[in-house]
């Protein structure tokens, strides 16, 4: 039987990794959809929990310019949730995501250490499931700048011709987003009675050190379309991150630059820093491939004969971005991850498109999930 979960948050940074996240597994996991507006009905909060096995509750206020306007939010906002469980005599199994400032003098911190003690009293009178989590920093893609993480907000003035300013050079205790989901996802599967886990951080770093790992990601890559090279999974997870904020609606599809001469033509397709593999391949006309989308993979389709449409469609989302290729005028688009894509020969005749990734097609953890685009 499938577990039935919803997320209070679900449109917010790590509410929309964890939905997108549970719907790579649609065997196991079935995802209630909730909506901003359901905290502002009674009706609508109780038939959200009464239909839920596990409600993993993200939706807080992180920043405001009244620091009481934080702390009455995000308190209220709990008060709610545990005012509907009650109403409809629902007990499903909650996990609640608090913070590393719950220990420190500020009304946010505060904020979330009273409401993770609330739902636990509550868990206790009625016999149900808790989990809280005391979480460090969390950085990944589609985070909001200026609000979610300080590497949101590098990354997006990098991209946006603005110039980042470290404010306190401190070392940051740092998990990336993907890693925090599984950590969710380990206790729904395997609940440890446990009403209070400190997640762990995966990488410690200087702000610094991140903002020149950030700068050389521009240099390299924005500016030049060369891939950096990455020495850890986080260096990994912070390149997928810094991609996430770049404009690709006006960046796509990028030129190559042709040689030509009495003998024909030469185009450099990558430079690369990683490693990888390369495949080429012809698609007859009106065929499509793909129709795919990865989650941390780094892809790069360069069109180099015949005429193609590639489309990109963020996951959970219906813009979809036509991007026009022809072979006569050499491109290239890369793919960023979470967002599904295809080729489409759209000429008269074969269409030749050469690929590379960053990493070993592995049939055993191929990171490749279909969906059309």
């Amino acid at each position: 039987m499938k577990i039935k979960i919803g997320i209070t948050g679900q449109a917010g940074f790590i509410g929309q990794h964890l939905y997108n996240t549970l719907g790579l597994f649609p065997e196991e996991f079935e995802r209630i959809n909730f909506e901003k507006d359901f905290f502002d009905s009674v009706e609508k909060l109780g038939a959200f929990v009464s239909k839920c096995d596990v409600v993993v509750h993200l939706a807080a206020m992180n920043r405001h310019n009244d620091p009481e306007v934080i702390y009455n939010t995000n308190l209220r906002l709990v008060k709610k949730l545990i005012k509907a469980l009650e109403a409809t005599n629902s007990k499903p199994h909650i996990l609640f995501s608090s913070s590393s400032q719950e220990e420190k003098d500020n009304l946010y911190g505060k904020s979330k250490k009273e409401g993770r003690q609330l739902l636990a009293e509550w868990a206790k009178r009625n016999d149900a499931r808790f989990s809280g989590f005391i979480i460090p920093n969390v950085f990944g893609p589609f985070g909001h700048p200026y609000y979610n993480s300080f590497i949101a907000t590098f990354s997006h003035q990098l991209t946006h011709k603005e110039q980042p300013k470290i404010e306190v050079d401190g070392n940051v205790k740092l998990i990336y987003v993907g890693e925090l989901i599984n950590t969710f996802l380990d206790e729904i599967r395997n609940y440890t009675k446990k009403t209070l886990t400190s997640v762990g951080h995966t990488h410690e770093e200087k702000v610094s050190v991140v903002l020149k790992l950030l700068q050389k990601y521009k240099t390299d890559y924005f500016e030049k379309g060369i891939i950096p090279d990455l020495n850890s999974k986080f260096e990994l997870n912070l390149f997928n991150t810094f991609r996430s904020y770049i404009d690709i609606k006006h960046r796509n599809p990028v030129k190559l630059v042709e040689h030509a001469d009495d003998r024909g033509a030469f185009v450099e397709i990558i430079r690369l820093n990683v490693g990888g593999q390369v495949s080429f391949s012809t698609t007859r006309p009106g065929v499509t491939r793909g129709n795919h989308y990865h989650t941390r993979k780094i892809e790069r389709f360069a069109v180099i004969k015949g005429k193609a449409l590639i489309q990109l469609r963020k996951v959970n989302s219906d813009e979809v971005l036509d991007f026009y290729l022809d072979g006569d005028e050499p491109a290239y688009v890369d793919m960023p991850i979470w967002y599904t894509h295809n080729i489409k020969n759209v000429g008269d005749e074969d269409l030749y498109t050469n690929f590379w990734i960053n990493e070993f097609y592995d049939p055993a953890d191929p990171d490749t999930f279909f969906e059309k685009v």
